[in-house]
């Protein structure tokens, strides 16, 4: 962890309340006449090299005999590649880098809509429900949505770019996530997150911090709340990593991983939205797409059948066929 770590963690926990009471529509009433190009090349900023270090805290505990969990620290090599780029459609793919090995592994996506009409959503156990959102929220707002390493669904948000002092900062609406996969095989009390997702772009690079909330949904629609906690990532520009390895692997795999996306949002796209029918951690489908995606590499075929059962095996609309 950098030095700098711990103090930018302490400061920026004191900044929960005022994340989560500036949504969407305060930053609109700030910013009135939204500019799309130039949140559109705030978006863009994000791409590049980096080494990112990893920090979560819990800070709020909120139930008796609840016991603050140990913080959890991890870093990494990750080049941020540019896929889609439209004035309204930016889709970022983040791909790790082992420094000594080499070893390449395709990590989390991010996807940004401007003035999206929908937008899915966290709705119960492997289960994402497909909203639409009110105009007055998406007005001169992007939508953001992160996506597993498979390319399922994670989480989205909507908030607008705000500019002020001339620090490009995005803030989204509170949203509900699954638990992160550092936790999921540690933890059983509780099954979901309630987040305030921060990105801010800095002449060093990127932060990304999450407000989140551990919450025990039960079947009745109680909420429990569990602890609070901080996240900060911190993206720092390097040129000393060699990304090579990262780049052979997507020329080589980046049409097979369009066709796995379509899949993905023939059923993300419009409502009722998908059931995953794996267990929490998901490998019944990373393991066989990233199998599939090797092949390619290696230069053996896949067929789109190869891909299609996978899905018809795995994954199902919201509500069952």
């Amino acid at each position: 962890m950098k030095p700098q770590m711990a103090a930018v963690l302490t400061l920026s926990a004191l900044a929960t309340g005022i994340a989560a009471a500036q949504g969407p529509a305060s930053a609109g009433a700030a910013h009135p006449a939204a500019d799309r190009t130039r949140d559109h090349a705030s978006i863009l900023a994000m791409q590049g090299e980096y080494i990112v270090d990893f920090a979560f805290d819990e800070t709020v505990l909120l139930q008796p005999g609840y016991e603050r969990h140990p913080a959890m620290r991890s870093g990494g090599n990750e080049t941020v590649i540019v896929v889609e780029d439209t004035p309204a459609r930016v889709v970022l793919q983040h791909i790790l880098v082992d420094e000594k090995s080499g070893h390449v592994t395709k990590h989390w996506r991010q996807d940004w809509v401007y003035e999206a009409p929908n937008r899915f959503e966290f709705s119960a156990d492997q289960t994402w429900t497909v909203r639409a959102l009110p105009a007055e929220q998406t007005r001169g707002a992007w939508t953001q949505c992160v996506f597993e390493v498979s390319d399922a669904p994670r989480y989205c948000g909507t908030g607008r770019w705000t500019y002020d002092n001339g620090i490009p900062t995005w803030t989204g609406d509170p949203s509900w996530r699954p638990l992160p996969r550092r936790e999921y095989t540690k933890r059983s009390d509780y099954n979901a997150i309630s987040a305030v997702n921060r990105h801010t772009i800095t002449p060093a690079g990127w932060t990304h911090e999450q407000f989140n909330t551990k919450v025990r949904r039960e079947a009745d629609g109680r909420q429990i709340e569990l602890a609070r906690e901080f996240g900060f990532n911190d993206y720092q520009k390097t040129k000393d990593v060699d990304f090579k390895p990262a780049y052979a692997y997507w020329e080589a795999t980046r049409d097979y991983w369009a066709k796995v996306r379509a899949r993905w949002d023939g059923l993300l796209s419009k409502p009722p939205g998908l059931r995953l029918k794996t267990k929490i951690d998901g490998m019944a489908m990373i393991i066989p797409l990233f199998g599939q995606a090797e092949d390619l590499q290696a230069g053996k075929p896949v067929s789109d059948g190869d891909i299609d059962r996978v899905f018809a095996k795995w994954v199902e609309p919201a509500g069952g066929r």
